[in-house]
């Protein structure tokens, strides 16, 4: 690996908490899937793993106080107000890209797949961004800023 690899991927590692989660359409709009004020964190480790989640703030909780008993409703509120997934990663410093290869996720579609973001970044920012997904007759961009918070 070369040596702006190295550099690049030592700056990445640690604890990152989100700042904002938001899709922009390519009509100028901007979209907070999981509420203005979502909270989360990435965390990338120095063997070359991550693991992001992101969630909604006041999520309704369960009436049963039990995980396995919820309504379909409450199952339904959690799993749509929460992204989580997990495996290694790698950059591309050329193309500026972080690459993942899942191997755990709450959405099962993702597992053994692989997730792309374009990434920014600086000393104390990290800025995330999909390639640009289908959304009706216009396509979005999810974009993750977030801010270190431990080496």
């Amino acid at each position: 690996m070369s040596t702006e690899y190295n550099r690049v991927f030592a700056q990445l590692v640690g604890v990152w908490q989100l700042v904002s989660s938001e899709f922009r359409t390519s009509g100028g709009k901007v979209i907070y899937p999981l509420g203005e004020d979502a909270l989360g964190q990435a965390i990338f480790t120095e063997s070359g793993y991550m693991s992001g989640q992101l969630m909604r703030q006041n999520r309704p909780i369960f009436a049963a106080g039990d995980q396995a008993s919820g309504t379909p409703e409450e199952v339904h509120a959690a799993f749509m107000g929460y992204v989580a997934y997990y495996g290694p990663c790698r950059l591309d410093v050329e193309n500026r890209t972080l690459t993942t290869r899942v191997e755990g996720s709450l959405y099962p579609n993702w597992v053994g797949g692989e997730q792309v973001r374009f990434y920014e970044l600086s000393e104390q920012q990290l800025v995330l961004k999909t390639p640009p997904i289908a959304f009706g007759d216009e396509e979005i961009i999810g974009v993750l800023t977030l801010s270190l918070i431990h080496i």
